[in-house]
């Protein structure tokens, strides 16, 4: 039976009487080869436990189903449920979720339908939740990788290199968090309805430990956040006058003598091991002053 196609698609819909959401960003795969795609960079075993968000219609979670031991598919559109349902009513090895994934307790989850075991992640990523969704799973201990098809633009900042125009906050945190691995690109027309933009799949293989030490990571992460909240400003305008930090700017301009930085540096051109070594120097001199 034909899954995936345009035509299928459409045909399911209607016979539920259902149009997709634009409020949910509802763009539904009608390519295999992404599908194919997907499920490979998965590297999925029988043993494999997979999270699913955003299964929609079911075309993915089959193909998941096939290869996994057992899949756990969280949908938040209670309307295409019976379209779900009905595309694996065929599969023992999967458990429907009509839930936010952003409200789901993933602990209780795992713990209910994996037991102890690690998991893999795989979903297509509506547009306006990508990041919140990203953040809340790179925190998770028991996930080792994460597969997702996201906006082409999201995508590229994930695993941007320092200096280019895509690096931002968002990358330094994924960064901290994972290995973010590009797979493919994915054009409009691979599905129903089009969007306007192109989509790109990105694998995020979490990492044991982060591959920078720092003293305080609630402050590393802070600094983070300061550098880029005024992306046109230096770093040192920038970090210097955000609140959280408790800082100002003659004391990161000394930071940053002290390493060898230039002061009109932005914070785009500097890279984690950078970002790191600062964090450091600021809590230590906030030690000493306090």
């Amino acid at each position: 039976m034909d899954f995936s196609s345009k035509k299928a698609v459409q045909r399911q819909l209607a016979g539920e009487g259902l149009r997709p959401k634009k409020g949910l960003g509802q763009n539904f795969l009608t390519d295999e080869s992404v599908l194919f795609d997907i499920v490979s960079a998965a590297e999925l075993t029988k043993d494999s436990c997979v999270l699913e968000i955003g299964p929609g219609m079911g075309v993915l979670t089959r193909e998941l189903a096939k290869k996994a031991g057992s899949v756990v598919a969280v949908e938040l559109d209670t309307t295409i449920l019976p379209v779900l349902e009905k595309n694996l009513s065929e599969f023992n090895n999967v458990t429907i979720i009509n839930q936010d994934i952003l409200k789901v307790d993933l602990d209780k989850l795992f713990d209910d339908h994996f037991g102890d075991r690690s998991v893999k992640v795989i979903a297509n990523l509506p547009y306006y939740i990508t990041t919140p969704i990203i953040m809340k799973l790179l925190e998770h201990h028991r996930i080792t990788s994460i597969v997702v098809m996201i906006q082409r633009e999201v995508a590229r900042r994930l695993s941007a290199k320092a200096g280019s125009k895509d690096f931002g906050a968002i990358t330094l945190a994924v960064d901290y968090r994972a290995v973010a691995e590009p797979v493919r690109d994915v054009p409009p027309e691979a599905f129903m309805p089009a969007p306007k933009v192109w989509s790109s799949v990105i694998r995020l293989s979490l990492r044991e430990e982060p591959p920078v030490t720092v003293l305080n990571e609630k402050h590393f992460f802070d600094l983070v956040k300061g550098a880029f909240s005024q992306r046109r400003k230096t770093f040192v305008n920038s970090v210097g006058s955000y609140g959280a930090l408790e800082t100002n700017k003659e004391a990161v301009k000394a930071i940053l003598e002290k390493l060898n930085i230039p002061e009109t540096i932005r914070g785009e051109a500097l890279d984690i091991e950078a970002y790191a070594k600062i964090s450091n120097e600021m809590v230590k001199m906030q030690k000493q002053s306090g």
